[in-house]
């Protein structure tokens, strides 16, 4: 790596732990904490232009990636920006703040603001290299631009389904298991990881084979850690019908439905 591309990447690096310092001052304020999911994606947005600025000389692929991350990282922080406004502070804040009384604040900032502005500028390594390379556009470039997209329609559509289904009243408590929820219960999570694998295309078209942790980072995050995990312990609480939900239907990657086999009269 050269001295101008440890550059970028430190300049990436502190614009994202200042935004996110900022935003903890705005949480403080607010007394929600929630405020930094919507921030999530509109996150990498700023790293991105922050490095395509600090870079310079505008590449073609350069150019490409920030327009996509753009396009993302919009919807998805209007999306989230929709949700926590209609369900207030996420519970798993609200318990920590409730657990950790006056001491919430301060913690907050070293286990939620900072530690995510981390998390978000390791993942954003893709985006760097892309952004940092002079190499000319090529099959992989396209490649990666095609999954991009393919995983940014799968995210998309999941999300609206998702969001129509809680918006009717007569649907509280109830399983989602219609459309792209039918082949998955995480669709949504799905089309995440499918984008970023996009975006390490690009990145590898750029030679930067070494961005892997990017993608392979936020497989294991969403399938692992604070993903699917966290979420379904409190969804077989919360619904109805979850666990045969569950036996029936692919956990991750969109497949066909299990059969639910009948018992017949012997």
């Amino acid at each position: 790596m050269t001295t101008g591309f440890s550059l970028i990447a430190a300049a990436g690096f502190f614009v994202v732990l200042g935004s996110m310092t900022l935003l903890w001052l705005i949480s403080l304020r607010l007394k929600d904490a929630s405020i930094v999911d919507p921030f999530w994606g509109p996150g990498f947005a700023i790293a991105a232009m922050t490095y395509y600025l600090v870079d310079g000389r505008y590449p073609n692929r350069g150019t490409l990636v920030l327009g996509l991350v753009t396009l993302w990282a919009t919807r998805l922080g209007y999306h989230l920006y929709v949700r926590n406004r209609r369900e207030g502070e996420d519970p798993r804040y609200a318990a920590m703040r409730e657990a950790r009384g006056k001491q919430f604040p301060l913690i907050s900032l070293f286990t939620i603001f900072w530690f995510q502005a981390f998390l978000l500028w390791v993942i954003s390594l893709p985006i760097l290299a892309s952004i940092a390379s002079q190499a000319s556009l090529g099959f992989f470039d396209f490649l990666g631009t095609i999954v991009f997209l393919i995983g940014l329609t799968i995210e998309s559509v999941a999300d609206n389904q998702l969001a129509r289904f809680r918006a009717a009243p007569a649907n509280r408590g109830r399983v989602l298991d219609i459309g792209l929820w039918r082949y998955s219960r995480h669709p949504n999570y799905f089309g995440e990881v499918v984008l970023w694998w996009g975006l390490y295309l690009l990145a590898v078209s750029a030679g930067a084979y070494w961005a892997i942790v990017s993608p392979a980072l936020i497989t294991f995050l969403l399938l692992r850690f604070s993903g699917i995990p966290l979420l379904e312990d409190g969804l077989r609480a919360s619904r109805t019908g979850y666990s045969e939900y569950i036996k029936r239907t692919s956990s991750f990657v969109p497949w066909p439905p299990k059969t639910q086999s009948t018992p017949t009269d012997s």
